[in-house]
């Protein structure tokens, strides 16, 4: 009878101390590993998210600098196109006005080389230089015009100085549009966060087509007569 008491109390403690070793366990997987998984969790959920904002900042500001880049080479295309057409117009004026003023050929050479300076110009600050010489040789050849009546009235000349007057105006604001396109752009690259993601995602800064003040307005054929 004694042997079978200390048997079962045995047994009764044996049960005890291995609920007791399990509830600490528990205890103690809940309070430690278990709050540290929760953490882990935690701490790569906020990773997660870091990393989903960075991709969103990267996307949303390589999509702004393309289309504004993208904004300034149609801009760009527009003032070569521009440019192409009066240049296209030159050699028929130079030689309409030849036929009535044959001797001017230092007004004609420069108005031809300003051309030619012009067509090889690649970048946009050459063909904004170039462009102030056509400008500046075509005045000096209104000049010269101004002496002779009788081209003045001659129908060619007329409507070939139409079409020339018409593609400055056009030239003037394709100028216009490719600065303000190139001023956006510029814009966003200084400006966070494209000042830091700009270079590294390939995107520099474009150059104004910046024009003379002569460029920019009608020449007064009195103002040069006088000179």
């Amino acid at each position: 009878m004694v042997y079978f008491l200390r048997v079962w109390y045995n047994g009764i403690k044996g049960i005890w101390l291995v609920n007791i070793r399990t509830a600490i366990v528990q205890i103690f997987y809940i309070k430690y590993i278990g709050r540290g998984e929760a953490e882990m969790k935690k701490t790569l959920a906020i990773i997660v998210v870091v990393i989903l904002v960075l991709a969103g900042v990267l996307a949303v500001s390589y999509n702004g600098l393309a289309g504004d880049r993208e904004s300034v080479d149609t801009a760009q295309a527009d003032v070569d196109t521009m440019l192409q057409r009066r240049a296209d117009l030159i050699p028929n004026l130079v030689s309409t006005v030849k036929s009535y003023a044959k001797h001017e050929t230092e007004v004609f050479d420069k108005v031809l080389e300003a051309r030619s300076q012009l067509m090889d110009a690649g970048t946009m600050e050459e063909k904004a230089e170039a462009d102030q010489q056509v400008e500046s040789a075509l005045n000096g050849l209104r000049v010269v015009v101004e002496n002779y009546p009788e081209l003045k009235s001659d129908t060619t000349y007329v409507s070939l100085m139409d079409e020339l007057s018409g593609s400055e105006n056009r030239i003037s604001v394709a100028r216009k549009d490719y600065n303000d396109a190139v001023k956006s752009y510029n814009t966003k690259l200084v400006k966070f966060p494209g000042n830091i993601l700009g270079s590294a995602l390939g995107f520099e800064k474009a150059a104004y087509f910046e024009a003379s003040a002569s460029a920019s307005e009608n020449p007064d054929v009195g103002e040069l007569l006088a000179e």
